[in-house]
């Protein structure tokens, strides 16, 4: 099962060539050939995946009951805004200017992992959004003691 764990702040080199940390390389596999990088729904970075986890959102759009809207939206932003970027001999991509652009990605790169996905952030912005997902964690009283806990109770449940 792939996960995806931990941040890691990497520069670009002057070809625009970034190395994915050797982390997500594992995680991805060994016959894994590149990435798939799209601009996020919600926030202002890039979002990162394998193809095989975008051949399963698509089969999971196919069991959906979702609106022809929806349909549409995910199908323009997603699949129409995803770019698979191949691994140079040494582990690097090329992040693709307009993407770069569009997310503040000038000469570093933070990458963030997110389980069963990435991210690709400018470190500034990944700051502050961490700060602010630290913050608004707190004031909802979430921790990982009271998801197990929930989690167990639900299985316990299911007996």
């Amino acid at each position: 099962m792939t996960v995806f764990l931990s941040s890691f702040v990497n520069r670009l080199d002057k070809k625009g060539r970034v190395s994915v940390p050797a982390p997500f390389r594992a995680a991805l596999g060994s016959d894994a050939t590149g990435i798939v990088v799209f601009h996020s729904l919600q926030l202002d970075a890039l979002d990162g995946c394998s193809i095989e986890h975008l051949e399963l959102l698509s089969r999971s759009l196919e069991t959906q009951d979702l609106s022809s809207d929806t349909y549409e939206l995910i199908e323009t932003t997603i699949f129409g805004g995803s770019v698979q970027i191949p691994f140079d001999g040494e582990g690097r991509i090329t992040l693709p200017q307009h993407l770069a652009s569009a997310v503040g990605i000038t000469d570093e790169v933070a990458f963030v992992g997110r389980r069963k996905t990435f991210q690709l952030w400018n470190p500034a912005k990944l700051a502050a959004h961490e700060a602010a997902a630290r913050s608004a964690a707190r004031a909802r009283d979430i921790s990982l003691s009271k998801i197990i806990a929930a989690a167990s109770k639900l299985a316990d449940e299911g007996r």
